[in-house]
């Protein structure tokens, strides 16, 4: 048999033979109609091993197997040859669109998901895009996996057994699945000198170069390639300090740039303390201190503090001291250029002066710092803001988020650079996935939802706005329940299955001890105050799977942001980018993203009836909404897109590098880079406003 369209003939060696139950069947239309989804059921979840055999330069056998978790359970074999029109045009598409399409049927037919996929080195090399397709396309994380047919014998010595391709499949199956953790989840990769390994350490090929490229406008990718040359040419190592490899905005930014870089053979690492749960109470308190979002009463003591102080540097005397660590000298093997990318470990700033006082170190502050509360003698927000400055001061450049107030006049004007936060367009929080996928994501919430006796969605008949953020005090969870319950009153009189439901939802991450309790204050509101409205707000905690919150922002009418204090929020263009209007207060960054009145709507902290109010406007009137969401989708600026991060971050360490001076007198650092790579905006390419930064 053969399809024209792919360019190649097929032969079937041997074809998937596990069978479809009825009841399955029956289940399929739950995809297409999720209102009607059992949710006491789940979908079968499979694993994929992929692997080819090649027997001319036009003629291979592909080997796909089928793993549950516990046991292959399926395989087929098929051959493809490669027709002479498409051997003449050296199409290198046809094996990546014919394994698509049998994963694609597969997973279709018998109603399951493929979470993970191994795929052989010799496969990639054949069909080097097949893995960001499998990721783009079907929602199948890839792992780019080594075959070994040389097996050991008895007598010690190797002799080559010839595998066939069904059983390297196999084999590439049970190591993909070797890889995820019980959560479902590809593990965590640290290595032995607390190195986030990005990626399973390159094992995971999410997107190519292209994918990038085709993800920005031309200006923005033309600086980029400048300063990934020069960095590379000049083998410059590249390190960032956080204090956590996963959960929240720091750590999302990290994943996303080290992919990118290393796809260019840049040299950038990222590392992490070991984690110690009484400092994170302590880094969380410093936090809502500097943001004034705890009673008078709350302070770090300097007992308190000293634990910080005293767990950076046993993390650095452990790994980072050593012997090529990257706090030691360049000379000495240490990096060129360090970033700490956290307020949590400033400490590291005079210890990697101490290694080399030359060399460039950055700090980046993630956090609106209450210039006004550090101001006030003898308060909490003046002692930790302190304790923390003895440290920072040491640093070449202070990089902030682009909104004045959040910067305390110790920072000097000649050492201060704008930078907000960024998110990836291509990972799981944002690409595009197929409604298939959707579905499948929603249909994980509702279980989730159901384990937790927690209400019900009713999508799609009925639709949702939703608020996605960590249970965190600054996020105004209870302005967002208050707002909705004043829309409730608005719609009154329209019947129940015309009026949208609410989805408060977000992850945790390990240095943030207070979601509990602000999901328990959250739910208590609920039902003390609105328990009319209990059965239709879902506020859930969900586990570490991006697409679950892709999914829920994806299929939402409108999305709201109505936190009363905030860093940038980078969740705001993640909405916008997505095409959905979003009701947003005058908080932090969050006014640098919101086009008021054309992309969505900013209001003041608190106005329940305006945000009620915008709800209302844009449930109602179909024209506003679609002109809106229009304008939302097409007006995000590259800056706040993982290209865009990198092209400051690589201006930054080319610059700086060597012991060369930089000074961004409060200019923004993507404005520093696209002038200097003689690439300037042009006054009609969409980028943050500069008139609101100071």
């Amino acid at each position: 048999m053969g399809d024209a369209t792919l360019k190649h003939s097929t032969e079937v060696h041997r074809d998937f033979i596990s069978q479809v139950p009825e009841y399955h069947r029956v289940r399929s239309l739950s995809i297409a109609q999720p209102d009607n989804v059992a949710v006491g059921t789940s979908l079968a979840e499979f694993w994929a091993g992929i692997a080819i055999e090649e027997e001319s330069e036009s003629a291979i056998k592909i080997g796909i197997a089928i793993h549950d978790g516990t046991y292959s359970v399926d395989f087929a074999v098929h051959r493809l040859c490669l027709e002479e029109d498409a051997r003449k045009d050296k199409d290198s598409e046809w094996v990546a669109e014919h394994i698509i399409a049998q994963l694609d049927s597969y997973r279709k037919e018998r109603v399951c998901k493929i979470l993970g996929a191994g795929i052989t080195v010799d496969l990639h090399r054949k069909s080097p895009n097949l893995c960001s397709q499998l990721w783009a396309e079907l929602d199948i994380v890839p792992f780019v996996i080594e075959s070994n047919p040389i097996l050991p014998t008895k007598q010690g010595r190797e002799r080559r057994k010839a595998l066939l391709v069904d059983e390297i499949a196999d084999s590439a199956a049970r190591k993909c699945l070797a890889l995820y953790a019980p959560t479902k989840l590809p593990r965590l990769s640290i290595d032995y000198q607390n190195q986030v390994e990005v990626d399973m350490a390159g094992m995971i090929h999410l997107a190519t170069i292209d994918d990038y490229k085709r993800s920005v406008r031309e200006p923005t990718w033309r600086a980029v390639q400048k300063y990934i040359k020069d960095v590379v040419d000049r083998k410059l190592r590249i390190v960032f300090f956080s204090a956590t490899p996963q959960g929240g905005g720091v750590a999302l930014m990290r994943h996303a740039l080290v992919r990118f870089l290393r796809l260019h053979d840049v040299d950038v690492e990222w590392f992490v303390p070991k984690p110690r749960p009484d400092v994170f109470r302590v880094t969380k308190n410093n936090h809502n201190i500097l943001q004034g979002v705890v009673p008078p009463d709350v302070r770090s003591t300097d007992t308190e503090l000293a634990k910080i102080k005293e767990w950076i540097l046993d993390n650095a005397e452990r790994y980072w001291m050593g012997e090529s660590g990257p706090l030691r000298a360049p000379e000495d093997g240490g990096a060129d250029v360090i970033i700490i990318d956290d307020p949590q470990m400033p400490e590291l700033i005079p210890i990697a002066k101490k290694f080399a006082p030359n060399r460039p170190v950055i700090f980046r502050c993630h956090i609106e710092v209450r210039d006004d509360l550090i101001l006030e003698e003898g308060s909490a927000a003046q002692h930790v803001w302190q304790f923390l400055w003895n440290s920072i001061k040491h640093a070449d450049v202070f990089l902030s988020h682009p909104v004045r107030s959040f910067v305390p006049n110790d920072v000097r004007k000649e050492a201060l650079g704008w930078l907000p936060a960024t998110t990836d367009w291509l990972d799981g929080l944002n690409k595009t996935m197929a409604d298939w996928d959707l579905q499948y994501y929603l249909h994980v919430l509702r279980q989730t939802c159901q384990a937790q006796c927690l209400p019900q969605l009713a999508y799609p008949a009925r639709g949702y706005f939703t608020q996605i953020a960590r249970f965190d005090p600054s996020k105004g969870i209870p302005d967002v329940i208050k707002s909705y319950a004043r829309f409730r009153e608005l719609m009154k009189d329209e019947p129940k299955r015309n009026v949208h439901q609410l989805v408060i939802c977000g992850h945790g991450s390990v240095d943030d001890p207070d979601g509990s309790l602000i999901y328990d204050q959250t739910m208590n509101l609920i039902h003390e105050s609105f328990p009319d409205l209990a059965e239709d707000i879902v506020v859930v905690r969900l586990g570490p799977s991006d697409q679950i919150l892709n999914a829920i922002m994806s299929l939402s009418t409108v999305a709201l942001q109505l936190s009363t204090r905030e860093g940038f929020e980078v969740k705001v263009s993640e909405a916008l980018h997505k095409g959905k209007p979003i009701i947003a207060t005058r908080a932090g960054g969050i006014p640098l993203q919101v086009e008021h009145e054309k992309s969505g709507f900013l209001v003041e902290r608190g106005d329940h009836e305006a945000v009620a109010q915008y709800l209302y406007s844009l449930v109602t009137d179909y024209d506003l909404y679609e002109t809106m969401s229009e304008y939302a989708r097409s007006h995000v600026s590259d800056e706040v897109h993982t290209v865009g991060n990198a092209l400051s971050w690589l201006y930054l360490a080319s610059s700086m590098a060597g012991g060369k001076s930089l000074k961004p007198n409060e200019r923004w650092i993507n404005d520093l880079a696209r002038e200097t790579a003689g690439e300037p905006y042009d006054d009609d390419e969409p980028r943050l406003p500069r008139h609101l930064s100071t």
